[in-house]
């Protein structure tokens, strides 16, 4: 795949571009505010299996196409058909948490890029990346407790992980909307800036990120998930395993020498 060409998946409902060392993954159903069908959630897991293997990619940023949405949650016009029985059920449920789970344990950096509504399985998505980039304009919630749902055990963790039991539970219960400001005071989001200063803020952030020791910082990324301490993510073994391939690797040395030589280094990932 070419720079900056764009890959369509999902029946186009997902679209994956790369900018150099940053790829980007576009929740595209604007006409549904971006609402996350079954093919997304299974054709997102692919997306990111095929990206954590990809060397060239050193950040990923999700976004939403058009003005409205990031992701406004699960497409409930498809509940009839996929979620009406006990079965359906358990299979919807298990193909979207394994795609959640897939974005949080991702083990590089990942930024959601939010702007309008953020609702539900998008709230979820934007929890398990690492930071969430906010426009002033944008409403957040989980609202499971309008339509009956149970959220489930990895849902609740992550949320309590990022900000604490009380404000998970204000979410949870209540069930309301919040806006950015609020979301801020919150814990939930990163950041927040205008809408026009969305896009140009997530990508100096990526390109910042892009441009350091891609194993220092998937190093420093599997120690943070390993502290919050979610099942399935390393453990302290593993990180110090994870810290000694830096110090043997070729960046290491090349930081080093550019360091000496009062220059830019120039990392490769080895």
């Amino acid at each position: 795949m070419q720079p900056n060409q764009t890959e369509s998946h999902a029946g186009g409902r997902l679209l994956l571009t790369r900018e150099g060392a940053i790829a980007r993954i576009t929740f595209n159903k604007p006409e549904r505010m971006n609402a996350m069908s079954l093919d997304m959630w299974e054709g997102l897991h692919t997306l990111l299996d095929g990206l954590a293997v990809d060397d060239s990619v050193r950040v990923v940023v999700l976004n939403g196409a058009g003005d409205k949405a990031f992701v406004s949650g699960a497409d409930i016009s498809e509940f009839e058909a996929q979620r009406s029985s006990e079965d359906s059920v358990r299979r919807y449920n298990a193909i979207s948490e394994a795609s959640d789970v897939a974005l949080y344990n991702f083990p590089k950096p990942t930024i959601a890029e939010i702007k309008g509504y953020c609702i539900g399985g998008g709230m979820g998505l934007a929890v398990a990346c690492d930071f969430r980039i906010c426009a002033d304009d944008a409403r957040l919630g989980i609202t499971a407790g309008r339509l009956g749902l149970g959220y489930n055990y990895n849902g609740v963790h992550k949320l309590v992980e990022l900000a604490g039991p009380s404000v998970a539970a204000r979410i949870l219960y209540a069930a309301e909307l919040f806006p950015a400001d609020q979301a801020l005071a919150m814990g939930l989001v990163t950041q927040v800036v205008t809408r026009d200063e969305l896009s140009s803020t997530v990508n100096d952030l990526a390109q910042r990120i892009a441009g350091n020791a891609p194993l220092t910082v998937m190093t420093a990324k599997a120690a943070i998930r390993a502290i919050g301490g979610a099942d399935g993510v390393p453990q302290q073994s593993d990180i110090d395993a994870l810290v000694a391939r830096c110090f043997a690797s070729e960046d290491y040395a090349e930081g080093r020498r550019a360091f000496t030589e009062k220059r830019k280094p120039v990392f490769k990932g080895r």
